[in-house]
């Protein structure tokens, strides 16, 4: 999957507390769906067609994967107070 150059036109801050959640929806006959609730606001992430998955969906589904994958490490290691490199601090 290629990276847009420049910069977003805008920018959504969604936090996570209490409350938060994250669930994946598989389907047999369809595409499955991510769905990401924050409070009162509810995300459903899915593939470009519901009826066919293409490669450009595979290779965001494994970047999605690998990114969330690296942040829980990251809140993790926050959590514990370990060091994460610049900018992380300890508890």
């Amino acid at each position: 999957m290629r990276r847009r150059k420049g910069y977003p036109a805008s920018t959504i801050n969604l936090k996570v507390g209490q409350g938060a959640d994250v669930r994946n929806h598989p389907y047999p006959q369809r595409s499955p769906v991510l769905g990401l609730v924050f409070g009162g606001t509810q995300i459903l992430v899915t593939t470009s067609a519901n009826d066919h998955v293409t490669l450009d969906d595979v290779e965001f589904a494994r970047s999605l994967a690998r990114e969330a994958a690296m942040f829980a490490g990251a809140v993790e290691r926050m959590f514990h107070g370990l060091p994460n490199g610049s900018g992380v601090a300890g508890r």
